[in-house]
């Protein structure tokens, strides 16, 4: 079998490296660089060509699918990053206005715990 020979893959996996390619195609990538990715990818996540036959196939590789949004996704985080501080800064008012809340019922309480005795406590023996 001459290399490059797509064969040996099910009808499966060329869909797949077929979906793939044409994603990267429409990114702007060249035809050659796209096809190269698409099936390195699908060889990522079937190892390879799978024999036919029933039982002889081995689980797919669900890696690859978890790396999509945190591989190409920081020039995202940076227009995520922009609304998050105005959303910060609306959230660090309100903590504050909560915190001064709670001190000011902790005062209270403080007050009348102070007024109260102690339980005297038991020895154990």
């Amino acid at each position: 079998m001459p290399r490059g020979d797509k064969s040996a893959y099910t009808d499966k996996q060329k869909r797949k490296a077929g979906y793939i390619e044409e994603s990267y195609k429409k990114r702007g990538m060249p035809e050659d660089e796209a096809e190269a990715r698409a099936w390195a990818i699908v060889n990522k996540i079937h190892g390879g060509g799978e024999l036919s036959g029933s039982g002889r196939g081995k689980p797919e590789n669900k890696e690859v699918y978890k790396k999509g949004g945190h591989k190409g996704g920081a020039a995202k985080r940076k227009t995520t990053a922009k609304k998050s501080v105005k959303r910060t800064k609306a959230k660090k008012s309100r903590t504050a206005a909560n915190a001064a809340k709670a001190k000011a019922r902790s005062k209270i309480k403080g007050v009348a715990a102070r007024k109260r005795k102690p339980k005297a406590r038991k020895r154990r023996a």
